[in-house]
């Protein structure tokens, strides 16, 4: 119980850190970051595969799974915004 409550605090601090530094980011600066984004997300990526791959209970697999799903949808959304981006920055002939 004590590492649930544990892990739980370490997740809801992220949430609330993560959460006040995107809204004090100006909308002009967020697609340019959003190539340093996918390389924390990636980060994030394999970090949770690790963790779920521990199997510790049914219920951290789960959240594990959960996790991953997220992570890669995050990775997959920032790579798809910055393609889109560059594209922008192409001369038309």
């Amino acid at each position: 119980m004590e590492v649930f409550v544990g892990a739980l605090t370490i997740f809801l601090l992220a949430l609330f850190v993560g959460f006040e530094i995107i809204t004090k980011v100006p909308p002009l600066l967020h697609t340019p970051l959003m190539s340093g984004a996918n390389a924390i997300s990636g980060i994030t990526l394999v970090g949770t595969l690790v963790t779920s791959g521990q199997q510790l209970t049914t219920f951290t697999t789960i959240l594990g799974l959960v996790a991953v799903a997220m992570a890669t949808a995050n990775v997959v959304g920032g790579f798809l915004v910055t393609h889109r981006m560059l594209g922008m920055f192409h001369r038309s002939d």
